[in-house]
């Protein structure tokens, strides 16, 4: 018979973090291996350390390519990468080779992914600082994916609870996220997200736009991004038949979604969405990138360079990343298109 489960790839993360841990348990839970056939893209020495960080012992099964998996239980299947020495590797620190080592492993990963050789990915953390000193030239994960696939205008999107969060900026100072703010971009924001949701079986999705200025600017009060931006690009996507409410004022939007009242939310800046999806379930809060031709999800947490090492790390975000790939891969849902029409 057929195996339908999904093909996934895990990237490693930085490895002086807590991704290789987090990685291992994930692919050794029942519900992954449910879910998928996956396997991590890194260093089977850094796994082999995060292992023992864990207290488990499940071998590692290093394999050519996403063909040969082994696919048993207890068994973690590994496309190795020889990047990262555990013996240069100082754990909980920023250091080049924790960047140098991250970016091979998701690089490698997406390789395999527009090749078709996998059907998506399921990323770990990687950190920022750790990028810069190895002279990576990308922010993050978003912006690499991006490069490496030729996306042109990408998209995050969170999952949680049932509730679906959109990003119109992400990665900037609040000074310029605030700037970025235009009916224009507004505009693209609400089509993206809207044409996002019809791909994910929504019909006739209902869109909240979260206001950026207190009680919605109060009528100019507090600021005119609303008046001059955000209502007008909101009344053009009605006159277009979308389904779209808002400016909804941040401090009660993610709840009236949450509860039902809109199928998600545009969130206008990074912490106005992350804040919100965090305190409702911070550990099975889960990133997609829209706008890509391969599938890609994450966890949405740092490498918690505090507690690396220790085995203490949680596994559940992972765990959820993967199977939300897995769903969206067994669906057939391709994020990448609408996004790519919009940008046209």
């Amino acid at each position: 018979m057929t195996d339908s489960r999904p093909v996934l790839a895990v990237t490693m993360g930085d490895p002086a973090g807590i991704g290789p841990e987090i990685a291992v348990r994930a692919l050794v839970s029942p519900e992954v291996r449910a879910a998928s056939r996956s396997l991590i893209v890194g260093d089977a020495r850094v796994l082999e350390q995060a292992l023992r960080f864990c207290g488990l012992s499940a071998p590692l099964n290093l394999v050519a390519g996403p063909e040969a998996l082994a696919d048993r239980d207890g068994t973690i299947d590994v496309f190795h990468l020889d990047c990262a020495d555990p013996a240069a590797l100082r754990m909980g620190e920023v250091q080049p080779l924790g960047g140098e080592a991250a970016y091979a492993s998701i690089r490698a990963a997406i390789d395999l992914a527009m090749a078709g050789r996998i059907d998506g990915i399921a990323t770990t953390p990687i950190n920022k600082e750790s990028l810069k000193a190895a002279k990576i030239p990308f922010i993050g994960h978003t912006e690499m994916f991006a490069e490496h696939t030729g996306a042109r205008d990408e998209m995050t999107m969170f999952t949680i609870s049932g509730l679906k969060i959109f990003f119109l900026t992400r990665h900037m100072s609040l000074l310029q996220a605030c700037q970025q703010i235009t009916q224009d971009r507004v505009a693209k924001g609400i089509d993206k997200s809207e044409k996002a949701l019809r791909q994910l079986g929504i019909a006739r999705p209902h869109l909240a736009v979260a206001a950026l200025n207190p009680h919605g600017g109060e009528d100019g009060l507090f600021g005119r991004e609303e008046l001059d931006a955000i209502k007008p690009a909101i009344a053009a996507a009605r006159a277009q038949g979308m389904q779209v409410s808002g400016p909804v004022p941040a401090d009660s939007v993610f709840h009236m979604a949450r509860i039902g009242r809109y199928d998600a939310v545009l969130s206008l800046y990074h912490d106005q969405g992350h804040i919100a999806a965090k305190m409702m379930d911070f550990e099975k809060t889960v990133s997609v990138t829209l706008g890509l031709p391969i599938l890609r999800t994450s966890v949405d947490h740092g490498t918690a360079f505090d507690i690396a090492g220790t085995g203490r790390a949680s596994a559940v975000s992972m765990i959820e990343a993967i199977k939300v790939a897995a769903e969206y891969a067994i669906r057939g849902v391709k994020l990448g298109d609408p996004v790519a029409q919009a940008a046209e």
